[in-house]
């Protein structure tokens, strides 16, 4: 043992993941934040985000040893100025160009919609980089390495072959772009280890959300044409009875499509989870569909009722629920851990823009 009875840099210790998160607790956060945002014209939310990760990750522990978020709200806001000006300038460049010099030039929206989705693919992987580079456990920085250009033209590649195979791509895709982001990942200079496990069916529950997310939308639209044609008929603006029938029919769509793929998405996370390493520790994450069910449509009742305003209170919550059956076996050399470097200066200003942050 080393001093104060830490494990000395030879010794392998076991993972233990504990939570004390209360979610509410996040209530008068909750209250403040929504204020604050409405008064400030929603810049606030950049300090409210930094306040809520900072809590959770607080009463987060491993081993006993609680996790700290470092993030800053102005670094926050400093990526999104840097945002505007990677969004904005081009656009509306090519808008002027349009209006005052040639028509023509509204052909370069089509490499800048191509871009666009390379860039959602960038800002999800600088949002990761900037959180893990934000978290430290016994004083030790996490870090991701790797290129966000690179996430960003691979998220566009296999977001094509998703589309081009109507979908069934799509599982392939997240577990590629899982390695990417999981398996580059580090605690201090110790990298997590990614070897599919192959542990778990992916495309036996994605087809069953698919053929019942296909059949649900044909169904959908086919309940929505006697009311089409017959306010078209009478020649008339849409009603509220016609508008609120449509909201109806949209909500039992949206139901039907969370029951029937809350089982791949429960597939996924404990896939991901079982195909990581930290040294000779592997992780299990034991989430069942019939919970995942409960906790999306309790968050979705509670941000739609309160009009986002009890979303830290979600957050908590979902925090809570898969910190609580996070579990390891095996050991990892957590004590011989060397000092990450302190990774970007701004945060995550795309991903607020493009509303990808993870967290």
């Amino acid at each position: 043992m080393g001093e104060g009875g830490a494990p000395s840099p030879a010794q392998g210790e076991t993972l233990t993941f504990g939570q004390t998160i209360d979610s509410k607790a996040f209530l008068g956060l909750s209250i403040k934040n929504g204020l604050l945002n409405i008064v400030t014209l929603t810049l606030y939310r950049f300090w409210a985000k930094t306040e809520v990760r900072r809590r959770i990750w607080s009463h987060i522990s491993l081993n006993g040893e609680p996790f700290e978020y470092t993030g800053k709200g102005k670094e926050l806001f400093l990526g999104f100025l840097f945002a505007l000006v990677v969004l904005g300038v081009p656009y509306l460049a090519v808008i002027l160009a349009v209006q005052f010099v040639n028509p023509l030039f509204s052909l370069l929206f089509i490499p800048l919609y191509i871009g666009l989705f390379v860039l959602i693919g960038a800002a999800i992987f600088m949002t990761y980089r900037y959180i893990a580079s934000r978290t430290t456990w016994r004083g030790i920085r996490f870090q991701l390495k790797g290129s966000p250009a690179e996430y960003g033209w691979s998220y566009l590649g296999y977001g094509l072959l998703t589309s081009i195979t109507l979908g069934w791509y799509a599982p392939a895709m997240t577990m590629n772009l899982a390695e990417k982001l999981w398996g580059n990942l580090s605690f201090g200079d110790q990298k997590l280890r990614w070897q599919r496990a192959n542990e778990v069916g992916l495309y036996g529950p994605f087809a069953i959300a698919w053929i019942v997310g296909v059949v649900g939308y044909i169904a959908f639209i086919a309940a929505l044409v006697p009311t089409a044609m017959a306010n078209a008929n009478n020649g008339a603006e849409p009603s509220v009875t016609m508008i609120g029938t449509i909201y109806a029919y949209a909500l039992v769509f949206v139901l039907v499509v969370v029951l029937a793929s809350a089982a791949y998405h429960a597939a996924v996370m404990r896939e991901i989870a079982r195909s990581l390493h930290l040294g000779e520790a592997r992780f299990s994450l034991k989430v069942g569909a019939g919970e995942l069910i409960v906790l999306t449509l309790t968050n979705m009742l509670i941000v739609i009722f309160t009009l986002g305003f009890l979303t830290p209170v979600v957050l908590a919550r979902t925090a809570r629920f898969l910190i609580s059956r996070l579990t390891s076996t095996g050991e990892a050399q957590l004590a011989a851990a060397l000092q990450a470097p302190q990774g970007p200066k701004t945060g995550e200003g795309l991903a607020d823009a493009f509303d990808v942050s993870p967290f």
